[in-house]
């Protein structure tokens, strides 16, 4: 049978990739579990937080080892998802090997993300539907996605530069919101609020915020919290870069800005 260490270490690796990518703390404590009794470890414990995760296996034996992994939290890719979810099924039905699973695992990986401007393209269709589901016209939700193609290209600025994640929402929300006025500025018939709703909304923590409510239904309460902050903390930002946009135009303006 292959070494404890080695297996633990793979499932805390799967694990590890798991959370990087967005899944939820009970499937992948569930998904570490089942990789374990796969390969007949016992006596194991394993502890999953938002950002972190903690394993240990056969510690009443002299092969026993525990391990602790930092998982910083990040972005949520869906594919990889699938594909690790994939992995692991056929890890615990015995279709894949210890040494095919690692692999595997570097193909899950090292899974080719979608191109930049499917991204930017994408941003900017989201935004301009946004915009229209909002109550706005179709020539609020033309100018929209104008809008979050513009948002979408300055995202993948700041990432690339390696901006910090509230740098980034705040800076998004400012060039939003100063290009909706500028568009405003034109004359032309838009409601420049259903413009600004629909460009922040790819901005907006739904995912953290769900998330969280599905780790307090389902006891996890310090994950809960730790997503629940970082979409509140995430919120906070769309609101003051566009507080302080409207602000810095309307003391421009002389403070009869028509907003």
């Amino acid at each position: 049978m292959a070494y404890t260490k080695e297996i633990l270490t793979l499932a805390v690796e799967i694990g590890d990739q798991m959370l990087r990518n967005g899944a939820e703390i009970y499937r992948i404590e569930d998904t570490v579990i089942h990789i374990l009794r796969a390969y007949d470890i016992e006596n194991f414990d394993v502890y999953v937080l938002s950002n972190g995760i903690f394993a240990s296996a056969n510690e009443d034996k002299e092969d026993s080892c525990s391990m602790i992994r930092h998982v910083p939290l990040g972005v949520v890719n869906l594919s990889k998802i699938t594909a690790l979810n994939q992995l692991s099924r056929e890890i615990c039905t015995h279709e894949c090997s210890l040494i095919d699973a690692w692999d595997r695992l570097e193909e899950c990986k090292n899974l080719r993300p979608y191109s930049n401007l499917t991204r930017i393209l994408c941003c900017g269709l989201g935004c301009g539907a946004f915009a229209y589901l909002f109550g706005g016209q179709i020539i609020d939700a033309v100018f929209a996605f104008l809008i979050g193609l513009m948002e979408q290209i300055a995202l993948h600025a700041f990432t690339k530069h390696k901006v910090s994640h509230v740098l980034s929402n705040v800076f998004a929300s400012v060039l939003v919101t100063i290009l909706s006025i500028l568009v405003l500025l034109t004359g032309l018939p838009v409601m420049q609020d259903k413009i600004v709703i629909g460009a922040i909304m790819p901005l907006v923590p739904g995912i953290a915020f769900t998330t969280s409510i599905r780790d307090f239904y389902n006891g996890d309460y310090l994950s809960g919290t730790i997503h629940l902050i970082d979409a509140l903390l995430t919120a906070l930002c769309i609101a003051v870069g566009v507080c302080i946009s409207i602000f810095i135009c309307q003391k421009i303006a002389g403070g009869v800005f028509p907003l």
